[in-house]
């Protein structure tokens, strides 16, 4: 019914409610609460449903969104589920970890002064509402293929592929070094931002639909390379980034100095029950220390707030750009500056000081000068700006390059970019190794969840092409 919707002239944009700031700051429960059905279905209702939306083009998976708003608005949540899922492998997760403020909602056709369309709150809200109802529902294959498919790394594009294919009815089996499926999603993004659970039950569903998990397991030392594609028909690798970006000043080699995603995994793991002992031991725990976080992307967002909560004496965030120009999400900013974090911007480290353990970070002010050839605008430091930060736990974030995958595979036929990503074929992303394909940030470098999940479901139709016509070629020369 076209009259619920366009209420954006008379309803104004509300996000569900913030968690007070002093209980945020005491655990790592997620900070939104839940949106209540009347606000869910009444947010949706402000849609335009304008004729090209621009939302769902800024979307990587070119969601339906002005369909699923308006079935919310309408009340029909199951509807709005199925509308949603039939684009969107996780769209339970992407309502929660998405910058929506960088995608569909910054690109909301809505005039400002009236604002965006809460687009992620209420995907968070359909999902949820669709678990808790059990409308969410394994893989189920209308009839089994005999054929195999292997996929190295359960992040989200190794499992949007598995997904895809185990729906289709492959036979899928996903191989990662980890304990738990989930990649970065269970060990690098904090509980505050997804709880895990939302994860794991993901992994309990696509066992329950008949895809094969393979944990602990490390391709090049407990199953080689050549022993996987020989076992499936097909292989594919989405093992994500992992390697940490450094910074080459004087003191690196200071001890309380650590990588981002050590820091991240180490609460993480203890936030499930985990014994860490680097956590224990306070190498890797903000308890009581003075905090800074070098970085501005959603991984430095993701290490301030992670310090507060552990009970850090102080977090500051070094950043050489303005906050103009930091490449994070701008509401997780705020939701930083809101629990105590400060911010330092326009300077950078120059030095780590201490004797033996880091107890000051020497850093100088920085310039933004004129814009180079990728658009961002570069930066000098001004001289004479030299001052210093006390601390005691300094955390490196400042992103992430792929590993040596020929290397670790064993696999020297691996053909990598002058980055260190994986080269494919555009066009049907396999790469140097017939019938071996990529995907997700191995590929793209490091990205966002939604891309992973994007390249996952595209490389899924490319597996399934390149078996399906093997195959048929195999038939016909035994006929």
């Amino acid at each position: 019914m076209a009259e619920r919707m366009l209420q954006f002239v008379r309803l104004a944009q509300a996000q569900p409610e913030k968690r007070d700031v002093a209980a945020r700051r005491s655990d790592f429960g997620e900070i939104y609460r839940e949106f209540a059905a009347t606000a869910a279905s009444a947010q949706a209702s402000r849609c335009s449903q304008c004729g090209v939306p621009f939302c769902s083009i800024h979307c990587p998976l070119n969601q339906n969104i002005p369909d699923w708003l308006k079935l919310t608005a309408e009340g029909r949540l199951e509807e709005a589920h199925e509308v949603n899922s039939a684009t969107n492998t996780f769209p339970e997760i992407c309502g929660r970890i998405c910058p929506q403020d960088r995608l569909c909602e910054g690109n909301c056709v809505i005039e400002k002064g009236f604002e965006a369309v809460t687009i992620g709150a209420v995907e968070k809200y359909i999902n949820d509402t669709a678990w808790a109802n059990g409308w969410v529902k394994p893989p189920s294959p209308r009839q089994e293929k005999p054929h195999s498919i292997g996929i190295i790394g359960a992040g989200p594009a190794g499992l949007a592929t598995a997904e895809r294919l185990r729906t289709r009815g492959w036979q899928v089996h996903v191989y990662d070094r980890y304990d738990r499926v989930g990649g970065l999603m269970i060990y690098g993004i904090p509980n505050f931002k997804l709880e895990k659970e939302v994860v794991l039950r993901r992994w309990k569903q696509f066992e329950a639909g008949g895809i094969h998990f393979h944990l602990n397991c490390a391709i090049g030392h407990d199953i080689t390379m050549a022993e996987l594609r020989a076992r499936h028909d097909a292989v594919l690798i989405a093992t994500g980034v992992y390697k940490a970006r450094d910074i080459e000043v004087p003191g690196s080699d200071l001890g309380g100095i650590v990588a981002a995603l050590d820091y991240l995994t180490a609460s993480n793991r203890d936030n499930l029950g985990d014994t860490v002992d680097e956590f224990a031991s306070g190498a890797l725990n903000a308890r009581g220390k003075r905090v800074v976080v070098v970085g501005g992307g959603d991984t430095a967002m993701d290490c301030v707030r992670t310090a507060i909560r552990q009970g850090a004496a102080s977090v500051t965030c070094l950043y050489r750009r303005d906050k103009a120009n930091m490449p994070g999400s701008m509401r997780e900013v705020k939701n930083a500056e809101e629990e105590g974090v400060e911010f330092t911007w326009l300077a950078a480290p120059e030095a780590f000081l201490g004797d033996g353990m880091v107890q000051a970070v020497g850093a100088s002010r920085m310039h933004l000068g004129l814009p180079d050839a990728t658009g961002r605008q570069q930066v000098a430091p001004i001289a004479g700006s030299e001052f210093t930060i006390p601390c005691d736990l300094a955390i490196k974030a400042l992103g992430f390059d792929a590993e040596e995958l020929p290397a670790m595979f064993d696999e020297p036929a691996l053909s990598v970019t002058r980055w260190g990503t994986l080269k494919v074929d555009q066009r049907t992303m396999m790469t140097s190794l017939p019938g071996v394909f990529a995907a997700g940030d191995i590929v793209r470098g490091a990205s966002l969840v939604v891309w992973a999940i994007r390249d996952g479901r595209d490389v899924a139709d490319q597996i399934e092409a390149y078996v399906t016509q093997k195959a048929g070629a195999l038939a016909t020369a035994a006929e």
